[in-house]
């Protein structure tokens, strides 16, 4: 029986090699899209830096009027038709001033989760704003939110109400970063007084929730009390619908549910105070 020499093994497998090499970069050209994108390229086309512009449309539009009617939305997650459909019943009231994203936009902070994310909201008839959620930090989901929509900690006014947002995703620093930024929240006690008498904060996260930073917890209640006249706080991340008058002082904390649950808030803010509403769509 005859067997194989060295040198002839050795050819076979090169030979081998060079097929399974030639396969390789036929596939890669036949399927230009496989290996197109990476799920956590920051690189975005289209519109970014959004809050931004959308901030310079509301506050123009909104800067004398005596009442303001603000649909407030959060944890669309990767629930993408539901997203929709939320999105389509705020278009068809034709009564809301602007949106209020509270946060979690997607579901692991991907590429193609806040451009489809984007995509929806962009059908909004209204202007919005997006805060960011625990999961939107995911991977460079933090890097992405920032090139799609801004700096984590924002604020802007409508109607003399300061709108302040916060980002109160702590544990997604390891509880290494100032989060919540106190020395942010003091800079905007002052900041553009002449131009607010009243304030509202939003956030992804509440405080005494598993993302908030609870051993500042106490000191967060004490810190806002200098702004002026809180009205209210409103925030996500929980996945329910609730009034929460979390510390017993009477501050209420309005709870955002999630898309999937098909339910948001309404809030109207008017120079004798608020009223709210829940809508199930």
């Amino acid at each position: 029986m005859k067997t194989e020499s060295n040198n002839d093994i050795n050819k076979r497998s090169k030979q081998t090699i060079l097929l399974l090499c030639m396969a390789m970069i036929c596939l890669l050209t036949a399927c230009n899209d496989v290996f197109d994108v990476h799920p956590y390229d920051v690189n975005y086309k289209g519109e970014t830096h959004h809050n931004k512009q959308a901030i310079a449309e509301i506050e123009q539009r909104f800067a004398s009027r005596d009442s303001l009617r603000i649909a407030f939305i959060s944890d669309t997650h990767g629930w993408y038709t539901n997203t929709k459909a939320e999105i389509d019943d705020i278009n068809k009231r034709n009564d809301i001033d602007f949106v209020v994203h509270c946060g979690d936009l997607t579901d692991t902070g991907t590429k193609k989760e806040y451009e489809r994310t984007r995509k929806i909201l962009q059908k909004l008839d209204v202007p919005y704003v997006a805060l960011i959620g625990n999961h939107d930090f995911l991977g460079t989901g933090d890097q992405s939110y920032q090139v799609l929509y801004g700096s984590l900690d924002f604020s802007f006014i409508a109607g003399r109400v300061k709108f302040l947002c916060l980002n109160t995703n702590a544990t997604e620093y390891d509880y290494m970063a100032a989060v919540p930024n106190f020395d942010y929240i003091e800079q905007e006690i002052n900041a553009r007084a002449d131009e607010f008498d009243r304030t509202v904060i939003i956030m992804h996260a509440p405080p005494y929730s598993d993302q908030f930073n609870n051993n500042v917890a106490k000191a967060f209640r004490r810190y806002i009390d200098f702004l002026p006249h809180l009205m209210f706080c409103v925030y996500g991340h929980n996945h329910n619908s609730v009034v929460n008058n979390i510390y017993s002082d009477g501050l209420l904390f309005y709870g955002i549910d999630c898309s999937d649950h098909r339910i948001y808030r309404i809030i109207t803010i008017r120079k004798e105070g608020y009223d709210e509403e829940e809508v199930h769509f």
